[in-house]
């Protein structure tokens, strides 16, 4: 039997960070605003006739063997820690070949990881016939995550991987609930900039740096959040109305309070792209994830991109082509 499996990656425009435990219940109606975007990892699963688990990355390059899942489960340290430790949870019954890829740059700050898992939790859950549902996927994936980075892990980067298309993550004492907003994709598209800065970044270290100086009382960073926080509802209404000028102001107001949380969050790199695609007449700058490199996401008027696109590049950066994907995560069977 094989089983394939896909899910898109994400671009946050608001609300980073907020969305993990318990840092937004300390702010009311907090929300995280982000899209699906047309980058995606996949998992391969082939089953074999003996209890041999072999595990390859394409995008990394990595392969590692066990003799057979117990094998595997006893093991005391991974090559591939991400595959090995979905498989220790899903623990399934015959041997497997499973082969991951992802489109996402490495270290680009628009969870590929998250993605990955999710993608291969869906996977996973038809192999193993566990019958979860995709918000229990989810779960399953955000906690592996955490074992992986040692620290912990928000929430948000999972839904556009369960659902495509643009969401608002509303974040509470009730839990978490992901609701779509509607948006013309094109025209996202037309004003909006994807960026590879061409320089990696741990998100891990980041977060849970802002994340412990939250906890710890802060108080510059606590008020940091409070500022994000009316932002990323701000954001979502923007979108809602489609006043992109609106939005663009508070790309670039989030990205400035965000910068201020922790000193690796920018770079030199980062402060030039903001810069002169400001100059250029950009109307908002954000870099993705936690910082720190990776991606930014700039909006422009329509019209503006190729202006913007070509000062982007003059500084060393990659403009990469993107689109909103309009679906998550997908899983087929063949026999």
């Amino acid at each position: 039997m094989k089983i394939a499996a896909k899910s898109p990656c994400r671009v946050d425009l608001a609300g980073g960070t907020l969305d993990i435990w318990p840092l937004y219940l300390n702010h009311d109606n907090a929300v995280t605003v982000n899209f699906a975007v047309n980058l995606y990892t996949s998992a391969e699963i082939t089953t074999r006739t003996d209890s041999r688990i072999i595990l390859e990355t394409r995008d990394l390059g990595g392969r590692e063997e066990f003799e057979n899942i117990d094998a595997l489960v006893n093991a005391k340290k991974y090559k591939l820690p991400l595959l090995a430790l979905a498989l220790r949870w899903y623990r399934p019954t015959t041997g497997l070949h499973l082969i991951t890829n992802s489109e996402a740059p490495a270290g680009a700050g628009i969870s590929g990881s998250s993605s990955l898992l999710i993608t291969l939790g869906a996977a996973l859950n038809k192999l193993t016939k566990r019958g979860y549902t995709v918000e229990k996927i989810r779960e399953v994936a955000q906690n592996i995550e955490a074992q992986i980075i040692q620290v912990p892990t928000g929430c948000q980067d999972y839904y556009p991987a369960m659902y495509g298309r643009v969401s608002a993550v509303e974040l509470g004492c009730a839990g978490i609930v992901r609701k779509e907003i509607p948006l013309d994709h094109d025209e996202l598209v037309d004003r909006g900039i994807l960026v590879y800065t061409g320089k990696p970044r741990n998100s891990g270290i980041n977060n849970w740096e802002v994340t412990k100086s939250y906890i710890d009382g802060d108080k510059t960073v606590r008020r940091n959040f409070e500022k994000i926080s009316a932002i990323s509802s701000a954001m979502r209404a923007a979108l809602e109305k489609a006043d992109w000028n609106e939005a663009g102001r508070l790309l670039r107001e989030e990205w400035s309070f965000r910068r201020k949380n922790a000193p690796t969050i920018s770079t030199d790199l980062l402060d030039a792209l903001a810069e002169k695609t400001r100059k250029a007449g950009a109307k908002g700058f954000k870099v993705c994830g936690a910082g720190g490199g990776g991606c930014c996401f700039v909006l422009v008027d329509k019209g503006a991109k190729p202006k913007v696109s070509e000062v982007i590049k003059s500084l060393g950066a990659q403009v990469l082509d993107f689109k909103v994907a309009p679906e998550g995560v997908k899983v087929k069977v063949s026999a």
